[in-house]
């Protein structure tokens, strides 16, 4: 192995410092932004260190108060955890066999670049035609109309990660597992899956990210806190005619952890799925 020069490792150690800053600053001063007060928000020159921490706007948030922001924040975060389990869990289900399939009969890969056809479809292009049919159905403004369009968007993401990952398992090891006599779908979770599980965890904490983070659909087809997700109410809390940037941030730090838990607990599935396949031998 190369031994790296002390210039090299300035510069390595350096760029890593300047991704962490450039990554940590905002979030940084939205949560300074979160407890300064609103005069220490508006005036200049601009405070960095509110003089008078104000977690208020926190507390506030935790209130189920009839017509409070704090029951328009506490029912999203509820929609969009809800929601975004929801379409990870049947975009997997459906998924795990499919990509299966792909990986070990590639005769029927057309199939599954017909299907990533309608995942590069812009969003604006489905919208009438969704609309028509969950307002025929009886679906708008609820959650089983973003878990139906958001398995639009995972299903097809699931699928193609999950065969990339089924493709770097060796089938000599299913066939050991047939002939002790496994039949296919126990092969595929108790063989194959766990082989597979750095694949299996990359793909759900992206899948968590997009359902999580989907606001176009969820801004359409809601509208009341039956159904809103987090993103959509954070539009509403910064549309308002007197807009409280303290409240807007303290929303913002907190709609961020549950992404950064669940990333936090799949970091190693995360890490080792996006380097998979990278070193051969």
């Amino acid at each position: 192995m190369m031994e790296r020069t002390p210039l090299a490792s300035i510069f390595v150690y350096g760029a890593v410092a300047a991704l962490v800053l450039s990554i940590l600053a905002p979030v940084f001063w939205l949560f300074i932004m979160s407890i300064s007060s609103s005069r220490e928000l508006t005036e200049l020159p601009l405070h960095w260190i509110p003089q008078e921490p104000d977690f208020s706007r926190y507390i506030r948030l935790f209130t189920l108060q009839e017509g409070s922001s704090g029951r328009e924040f506490l029912y999203a975060m509820r929609n969009s955890l809800s929601v975004s389990l929801m379409a990870t869990g049947v975009a997997l289900v459906a998924g795990v066999p499919a990509a299966y399939s792909f990986s070990r009969y590639p005769g029927r890969m057309a199939l599954l670049y017909g299907v990533l056809v309608t995942y590069m479809m812009p969003p604006v292009a489905l919208i009438l035609p969704l609309y028509m049919v969950f307002s025929w159905l009886g679906l708008l403004n609820s959650q089983t109309a973003l878990v139906i369009v958001y398995c639009t968007i995972l299903l097809p993401f699931v699928t193609w990660l999950l065969k990339s990952g089924f493709d770097g398992v060796p089938i000599e090891i299913e066939q050991a597992a047939q002939i002790d006599g496994a039949g296919l779908f126990q092969t595929l979770f108790y063989v194959t899956l766990p082989v597979a599980a750095a694949a299996l965890g990359t793909a759900v904490l992206f899948a968590l990210l997009l359902a999580w983070d989907e606001f176009f659909y969820a801004l359409l087809y809601t509208s009341d806190i039956r159904a809103k997700t987090l993103p959509v109410a954070i539009g509403d809390f910064a549309a308002g005619r007197a807009t409280d940037y303290g409240l807007i941030s303290a929303v913002g730090v907190l709609a961020s952890l549950p992404p950064v838990l669940i990333g936090f607990f799949l970091q190693k599935s995360l890490i080792a799925g996006l380097s998979a396949g990278s070193v051969k031998g």
